[in-house]
């Protein structure tokens, strides 16, 4: 991938298309009539439709089919994982390479930002009925939409500072530049969706709604339990990457000619490790217990964080951190198949990208909970009477386009159960 970034944290590290080999590439298109990318993809955003509009220069048609699809299509076309969805499934992988999806879409996207297109059009006609959506992630924000899309009335609620969820606090800029996401989080305002920021709600405060989705993702710590865990210098990826987010400039100071340890083998491992070397730490190492093949991350995630000088150790788990009694100094390893091989690393920061898990969810709503992992039952997005559930709080961690999916799907139950229970 065509790099435009090496050293700026707020910078995109890949360039999007321009006109021409944006139309190059969607005449590359073979226009299959039953065709199998639009098949692939979570949220229904049908490429094979977009990529024709594009091709027969109609830029806006195709922005169109996207968002009345996926409302987060400017992000989706950054951090969608294409190469295991609708590109895999293009049908030109078995003559050369698939059509470049994903780049398609975020030209589409980008054009209609460019040129101010209004795409979304909210409905004139009012629906009754009072709905909250709980958290103001991907899952959240594609309910709102396509509830104020059928008419309803929608308030948010967010206990942070900026809507987006993962997409504002817990992915790297360069992958995913913030204003892309405010472009997306636009589109769902336009409709009509109100959004309220710091405020954490109650179950009491849920209890004049008539609807309720709940969409709060995954942000509770999922760190080992070994030895110095709770050493300064230890940081779960979620906490890391907000910090960076938010406090740019200091934590790029604390970072600064820094030795960091990034432990993991996904996405926000690559993110973390990336958002370290660009902040200005001197020594980054990502350590991973399997091997890269097995990683579940982006192949070119690591291939970028490659290029930027990170180092990438596999086979080896985390076993200790060592340090005085408030500050880590290093890290300890230990072989994850050779179980006779240690390894010491040197370092001032260690961040775990080991995942997250569910907050307690009894005090937000009355819904049914997985025992084990504290996840939200909700099968077809209904979790319990007036309560829906979607996103990260129900599926444990997938993608972002998933969490759209079941937003939409939330949406499509809370719209019937509205009407068959009459509400006015």
């Amino acid at each position: 991938m065509s790099k435009i970034a090496k050293g700026k944290y707020t910078a995109e590290a890949v360039a999007g298309f321009t006109h021409r080999t944006a139309m190059e590439e969607a005449a590359r298109c073979l226009l299959c009539h039953d065709a199998p990318c639009s098949k692939g993809c979570p949220a229904g955003t049908d490429p094979a439709k977009f990529i024709r509009s594009i091709r027969f220069r109609n830029v806006k048609g195709a922005a169109e089919t996207i968002r009345s699809a996926n409302v987060l299509g400017g992000s989706c076309a950054r951090v969608c994982p294409y190469d295991n969805l609708c590109e895999e499934a293009c049908s030109r992988c078995g003559i050369d390479k698939p059509i470049e999806i994903g780049k398609l879409q975020r030209y589409a996207i980008d054009q209609e930002k460019i040129f101010k297109m209004k795409t979304l059009v909210a409905p004139k006609e009012k629906k009754p009925g009072k709905i909250a959506c709980v958290g103001a992630g991907p899952a959240s924000l594609a309910c709102a939409a396509e509830l104020a899309k059928a008419g309803y009335k929608v308030t948010v609620f967010e206990r942070e500072a900026k809507p987006g969820g993962v997409l504002t606090y817990g992915i790297v800029p360069t992958r995913l530049p913030q204003a892309v996401v405010d472009h997306d989080i636009a589109q769902v305002k336009g409709l009509g969706v109100k959004i309220v920021c710091n405020t954490e709600v109650k179950a009491a405060d849920l209890e004049e709604y008539d609807a309720v989705f709940i969409g709060t993702g995954l942000w509770k710590d999922n760190v080992p339990q070994i030895e110095g865990i709770d050493l300064k210098g230890v940081y779960s990826a979620v906490d890391f990457l907000k910090e960076a987010r938010t406090k740019k400039k200091d934590f790029g100071e604390e970072l600064k000619d820094k030795r960091v340890v990034v432990v993991g083998g996904g996405d926000v491992t690559t993110d973390c490790a990336v958002t370290a070397k660009l902040l200005g730490a001197k020594d980054v190492r990502i350590v991973y217990r399997r091997t890269i093949e097995e990683a579940p991350g982006n192949i070119s995630e690591f291939h970028y964080a490659l290029s930027l000088g990170i180092g990438i150790t596999t086979g080896m788990a985390p076993d200790a951190i060592k340090g005085t009694k408030t500050r880590m100094k290093s890290a300890t390893f230990k072989g994850f198949y050779d179980k006779d091989a240690e390894m010491t690393v040197s370092a001032d920061f260690i961040v775990f990208a080991t995942g997250q898990k569910a907050e307690d969810m009894s005090e937000v709503a009355p819904v049914k909970l997985d025992d084990k992992k504290g996840l939200i039952k909700a099968p077809k997005g209904k979790a319990g009477d007036k309560y829906f559930a979607g996103g990260d709080i129900v599926n444990g961690g997938k993608t972002v386009v998933e969490a759209v999916a079941e937003g939409k799907e939330a949406a499509a139950a809370m719209i019937a159960y509205l009407e068959k229970k009459g509400v006015k």
